[in-house]
Formats: structure tokens, C-alpha cells, sequence
């Protein structure tokens, strides 16, 4: 398989679309981790942190998103990624039945976990804890003022035509490898090369609505932040994880990052603080 996974599977969505699940498994799974990935992006993303936890016995399943895996990003309503969300979780409960449960979300995937921990699982006890790098509160992308209102309009009577913007490829990691890997998926037509009017005022509204109910997030949580990050906000994002009870957050920075920590090249310092923090939720998992 493409991106060293374990196996896959398929997610059937209530409205009939097959997704697929990559599923990096250890011999003995101990906990799992339930990912969800960013933007213009694809779950197969998932293989570094995937490949690290899977030596420490712990399973990762990553399921790849609506609208995704195509030129374009398109999605009809932001509701639909909680609703495969919300399906996505219940297929991880039933494969991984009384297995401690964390759910992990990376830029646009950290504002889908955000808004699910708030609206559909805020009393899960299945789910031990959130990891959320470089959650897509806020845009941090260069454009003109006069996008934003446009974005909004152009979603509704336009939804398909593309937002002009930069290209970013090269400004999600440091490490060259997996900058070439991205570029690799981008044209073999898996990972999406540019965003469509009715996404993005999708996702406008999703952060606008995170932001009115953050103060509803209850639940224990590691973010790691990226402080050289060109394509999220990470100020917003600070200041949402800063007003929590301090009990509740892990909070790491790393002021060079760019966006993807979890593909960075100091990404083994973060996934050891993770595991870490894991271990602190009361998952024994092997070392």
C-alpha cells in the first residue's frame, strides 16, 4: 500500500459515498489514535505520526474526506465532515471496542475535531483526549480584503469555481523529502491543488462558529502549535487553547515550524511529547 499502511477499509456515508480507511495497526493495539486530516489534503498524510505510535503499540485510522483526493476541494456543507466524522467514530468504537481512544486533528482536521468535541462527542467517555496541531481557526494565507466577502457570496452562486491563491506546497515543511512526496500525490491527482468558493465559505463559517463556542470545550487536550505558520493563524489558535483551564491543556510551540508539524523535522520531539501525554491519560502502552 501507498503510504505503509497496515491495511484498509471503506466507510459507506449515509448518503452513499465510499471513503477510504487507511489503518497503520500494531500486533497488539493498545490504544488508537482516530485522525483527521487538513485541507487539500488526504489520510495517507497520516504514515509519519502513524508509523511512530505503531511502534509504541498504539493503532492509527485515518479516514479520507469528502470532496477530497481531486483537483478541486469541494464540499456541499461543512455538517457533512462532522456527520462522516460522527460515523468514522462509531466505526472506531466497534473495530477497537473498549480500547482507549484519542482523536487527532491537523489544520482543517483540527477544526473538524474542535467543532465535533464540542457539538457531538462533548461527554464521550470513549475518547481519552484531542491532539490538535495547527487547527484552521483562523486563515493565515496572504489574500485581498476583499476575498473574504466574495468567498461567501461566490459559495452560494458560484460554489464551484476556484479561489485564487498562492501555491503553499512548499511552505508546509522544512523537510524536503516529504515536500517532494506532496508534490508527488499532487499529481498523481490525491492530494488537491486548489480550493473551490462553496469549501471555503464553508470553512469561514465552521471558524466563525468555533470561535462563538469555544468556551464549551471541556476536554483534555495536546496542541502543538507552529509559530512560522503561513497557513494558519497560529495567534488565534493560541489565544482559544490559552483561555482553557490550564489542567485541561498541553500546550507545545515551536516558533520555526511551518504548518504540518507532525511532517516537520523535529516531529519525533513532538510525537515523544504525545506519547507522553498518553501515557499521562492513563493508556500503559509498550515502549
Amino acid at each position: 500500500m501507498r503510504f505503509s499502511e497496515t491495511k484498509m477499509d471503506v466507510l459507506r456515508t449515509k448518503d452513499g459515498l465510499d471513503l477510504d480507511i487507511h489503518i497503520w495497526e500494531p500486533e497488539k493495539t493498545e490504544a488508537v489514535i482516530m485522525a483527521i486530516h487538513g485541507g487539500l489534503a488526504h489520510a495517507g498524510d497520516y504514515v509519519t505520526p502513524a508509523l511512530y505510535f505503531k511502534e509504541k503499540g498504539i493503532a492509527t485510522v485515518a479516514v479520507d474526506l469528502r470532496g477530497h483526493k481531486q483537483e478541486k476541494t469541494y464540499v456541499d456543507s461543512f455538517d457533512q465532515f462532522l456527520e462522516d466524522t460522527a460515523e468514522f467514530l462509531q466505526w472506531t468504537k466497534t473495530r477497537y471496542p473498549k480500547i482507549p481512544l484519542f482523536v487527532m486533528g491537523h489544520s482543517m482536521g483540527g477544526l473538524i475535531a474542535t467543532h465535533f468535541g464540542i457539538k457531538y462527542a462533548a461527554n464521550d467517555a470513549r475518547i481519552k483526549g484531542y491532539i490538535l496541531s495547527s487547527p484552521y481557526y483562523e486563515n493565515a494565507i496572504k489574500v485581498n480584503p476583499v476575498m473574504i466577502p466574495l468567498v461567501k457570496m461566490f459559495g452560494k452562486i458560484i460554489p464551484r469555481a476556484v479561489i485564487p491563491g498562492p501555491d503553499l506546497t512548499e511552505l508546509l515543511t522544512h523537510d524536503e523529502t516529504i515536500t517532494s512526496r506532496h508534490r508527488k500525490d499532487e499529481e498523481d491527482g490525491i492530494r488537491s491543488k486548489k480550493a473551490t468558493m462553496r469549501f471555503g465559505a464553508e470553512l469561514l463559517k465552521a471558524q466563525k462558529w468555533v470561535k462563538e463556542n469555544f468556551t464549551s470545550w471541556q476536554h483534555p487536550t495536546f496542541a502543538v502549535i507552529a509559530g512560522a505558520d503561513q497557513v494558519a493563524d497560529y495567534t488565534e489558535a493560541e489565544r482559544q487553547f490559552k483561555s482553557m483551564e490550564p489542567k485541561r491543556l498541553t500546550y507545545l510551540f515551536h516558533k520555526d515550524n511551518f504548518h504540518e508539524n507532525f511532517n516537520e523535522v523535529n516531529r519525533l520531539e513532538t510525537f515523544g511529547k504525545i506519547y507522553e501525554w498518553m501515557g499521562e491519560r492513563g493508556v500503559l502502552v509498550g515502549s
